[in-house]
Order: C-alpha cells, then sequence, then structure tokens
C-alpha cells in the first residue's frame, strides 16, 4: 500500500479533487491517504471529507490525519503540497500594499510583488519539508501545487536536489478550451507546449498531420472569443502564438494591461463582461484573493453535500495531472504531462538551471523533461522578463539577501511600468514590515 501524503490538506477543493481522483485509479484504490494542516478543524473536515469518498466508493484504502509533518511525511511514497503559507492573511498584504503604489494586481500569486513574497514565504517552509523527506521518506517523489510554481520548483532544486515536479492546470484548460473554439473533438487532438509556468505557449496545435493554428487564428477574431480572452487573444496578434494562462493572470506578467486603475477599470473590465467562466471578474484588481475569502464561507455547504450524500461523487478523474504521475510510477505504464521541472537543456534558448513548463514522460522511473531546443525568440525574451524576477527571488530566499528582493521587484515588468524606483524600494519596505512574522530568514 502507497502512502501518499497531503502539505495543506484543509484545502477542500484540492484535497476533494485530487484525492477523489486517486481513488478513482485502480492502482491506487488501496493506498494510505495522509493528510496534514496546521488547522486542526479545516484538517478534521478533510478527513472526513476523504473518508467519505472511501466508504461511499467502498474501497480499501484508508485516510489518516496529523498536524504533526513529520508524521505525515514519515514512510511517504509521494507527498503532495497546497498549503499557503501565512493564509489569506498574507495574501491580503500582497494585494492591499502593492495597490497604494498603482501596482494593480488580480491575482498577484506568480509574480509581481505578490509572487515575490510569497515566494519568500513558501520556499523555507518547502526547504524543510525536503529534509524531513531526506530522513523519513528518502525516496519519495514531491509534487507541488503550491504557487509561485516556478520560483518553488527553481528553490527546491536548487536548495535541496530532491526530485520533484511542479503542477499546474492551465495547459490541459487552455488546450481543452483551443479545441472549443474550433470545433475540434478533444480527443483528436496533439499539440506541442513550452515556456515557463503561466507563460508557456502552444508552438504546435495539431489533428493528425492537420495544423489547426489557422483555425484558431480565424476564432480569435471573433466577438465572443475576445470578450471570454482579451489578454490572450491580443497577446497571440501581437506575439504569434497562444499562451497557456488565463487573460487575467496573465496580464499581470507583462507591462501592456494593467498600467492604471482606470486603465483595468475602463479598458480591461468592461472586456471580461461576457466571460464565459466569470464566477469572479479576473480583470479587477485582488479578483482572485475575493474568490478565496468567498470559497470560505461555501466550504461548508460542500462539505455537507459530499459528506451527507446530498451530492454525487466524480465518475471519472479531473484533468489534473497528480493521480496519472502516481498511477505511471506505480504501474510502470507511461503517461505524457506537462511539468515543471528544472531547465537542464531542455529550451536551449532560456538560461540553463531555471524552472522551465515542458512535456514530461513519467513511469517507473519517475518524471523525466522532454527536449523541446529553441522556442521562437520573441516568446524566449519575453520569458525571460519572468526569468529575472525569478532568479533574484530565489536567490534571496536562499541567501537572505533583501538587496536581492528589492532588485526582483524592479525587474518585475509591471511594477516597472507603474512605479519609479523609489517608490518600488519603499513599497518593498512596506511589505517586509507587513509581513515580517513570515520571513525570519530576513530578521537580521
Amino acid at each position: 500500500m502507497s502512502k501518499v501524503t497531503f502539505i495543506g490538506a484543509g484545502s477542500i477543493v484540492f484535497t476533494r479533487n485530487l484525492c477523489s481522483d486517486i481513488l478513482l485509479t485502480p492502482a491506487l484504490q488501496d493506498c494510505t491517504i495522509s493528510l496534514m494542516d496546521i488547522d486542526p478543524v479545516r484538517l478534521e473536515r478533510s478527513r472526513k471529507l476523504v473518508q467519505a469518498i472511501i466508504d461511499r466508493r467502498g474501497l480499501k484504502a484508508c485516510v489518516e490525519a496529523t498536524t504533526d509533518r513529520r508524521q505525515a511525511v514519515r514512510d511517504a511514497r509521494y507527498v503532495i503540497t497546497t498549503f499557503q503559507q501565512g493564509g489569506l492573511d498574507a495574501y491580503a498584504l500582497d494585494i492591499d500594499i502593492p495597490r497604494k503604489y498603482g501596482v494593480e494586481q488580480c491575482v498577484g500569486d506568480t509574480l509581481g510583488p505578490g509572487g515575490v513574497f510569497r515566494g519568500l514565504r513558501t520556499i523555507p517552509v518547502l526547504l524543510d519539508l525536503c529534509d524531513e523527506m531526506d530522513e523519513l521518506a528518502p525516496d519519495a517523489l514531491l509534487l507541488n501545487y503550491v504557487n509561485p510554481m516556478a520560483i518553488n520548483c527553481w528553490a527546491v532544486a536548487d536548495g535541496s536536489g530532491r526530485p520533484h515536479v511542479g503542477l499546474c492546470h492551465s495547459v490541459q484548460g487552455t488546450s481543452e478550451m483551443l479545441a472549443r473554439w474550433i470545433g475540434v473533438p478533444y480527443d483528436e487532438i496533439s499539440f506541442l507546449c513550452a515556456g515557463i509556468n503561466h507563460q508557456a505557449f502552444f508552438l504546435e496545435f495539431r489533428r493528425g498531420t492537420e495544423d489547426l493554428y489557422p483555425l484558431i487564428w480565424e476564432a480569435i477574431e471573433r466577438q465572443e472569443v475576445i470578450d471570454e480572452e482579451p489578454v490572450r487573444t491580443d497577446l497571440m496578434k501581437y506575439f504569434g502564438y497562444f499562451v497557456t494562462e488565463s487573460s487575467g493572470h496573465a496580464s499581470e506578467y507583462v507591462p501592456y494591461f494593467r498600467k492604471t486603475a482606470s486603465m483595468v477599470a475602463n479598458e480591461l473590465s468592461p472586456r471580461f463582461k461576457n466571460k464565459a467562466d466569470a464566477w469572479f471578474d479576473f480583470a479587477r484588481t485582488g479578483g482572485y484573493l475575493r474568490e478565496c475569502q468567498n470559497r470560505v464561507t461555501r466550504a461548508d455547504q460542500e462539505f455537507r453535500e459530499l459528506t451527507e450524500g446530498g451530492k454525487e461523487l466524480p465518475t471519472q478523474r479531473t484533468h489534473e495531472y497528480g493521480s496519472h504521475i502516481l498511477e505511471a510510477v506505480e504501474t510502470n505504464r507511461p503517461a505524457r504531462i506537462n511539468g515543471n521541472v528544472p531547465n537542464d537543456g531542455l529550451i536551449t534558448n532560456l538560461p540553463e538551471g531555471c524552472c522551465v513548463e515542458v512535456p514530461c514522460l513519467v513511469d517507473g522511473n519517475g518524471v523525466q523533461g522532454v527536449f523541446v531546443g529553441d522556442v521562437p525568440t520573441q516568446l524566449a525574451t519575453l520569458n525571460r522578463t519572468n526569468i529575472n524576477v525569478q532568479e533574484l527571488t530565489v536567490e534571496a530566499a536562499l541567501t537572505g539577501d533583501k538587496d536581492a528582493v528589492h532588485y526582483a521587484v524592479m525587474m518585475d515588468p509591471l511594477t516597472a511600468a507603474v512605479c519609479t524606483l523609489p517608490q518600488i524600494h519603499a513599497m518593498v519596505d512596506e511589505m517586509f514590515e507587513a509581513q515580517a512574522q513570515w520571513l525570519p530568514q530576513f530578521a537580521s
């Protein structure tokens, strides 16, 4: 029985989806799922949720829960990270302080001041976890779902060297969306997608030998498509390829779309009014923070529906890669995913050692990135503007160098588009002061 450990298991959404997927996988239906969280109330809710899934499906799997991370890690075969260091309190500071200086982040968890400070809070926890895995579960594979993905995975590679893969769902979701736009069944699609997390590009999109990009070019001229993805359609028109991350996210990583609050309100927000999946307004500053805050109030209802039988359990796995990776390793039946791994010569015109998101093959030997070669030069140069910030953030987290944090935020494309150098310096200092309790490595 393989032991699958979740660190940060209080998240109802991640725990529900990933555990449901695992328990729908025949090779994993007798596993032990070990849930760990620092919040005992949320942890117990997650345990009851997973136990209800096991009971309702009549499986042999078992679930355990603990607030002791070492106990959860001991003898694990897989460790899945889904935690948020500092919780929503720290996240609110990531959004609110930069907004005072004119930096309008809608998500703020990957790049920009928010992404930098989320990384600084998260990396020490990840590295402590890796040390515990070295001691208590030396053969375990780390599957990281925690943002900022590229920053975190780069730090794990440089600070620990443990086998790991960073996982996101933007490649799957975007490829499904593109197939819908052009009216081609998804199971007939093949693609090549590469770059960095949240800024990877579909370099090929095919049905057999047929190039489907001409159909995508036609699709992005339709008004309903533009309304659904205003930023991504613009980026394709000017850079030539379609990017993986949603318009709200994508607008944060470049200097073109969020220069002022009025620009966001008057130019971006109206274009999102018909967004097909607009369960919250991605364009507005702090949109995802508000969604996370609203989820807290919905969690009890979701818990009751799943544990009391008021809601049908899924009968098929989601498009998350996690369960497919575990299945491929357990059975030695190869699977293909897109994962975040060290750039060991995989994308040849991006810096060696940075974190890239590329096709990966998974089997009994683990996760192996696939060689891509050069990506189009304009895409590589756009990626490098983000990689600059990532590199400096990792350096700061591993060395405790405050100056490197200032440099990282100075190099952020959005921040540089709206702030002067003195403003950036003052903003970073204010964020350090407000978040000191989560940044002990910078205390001296």
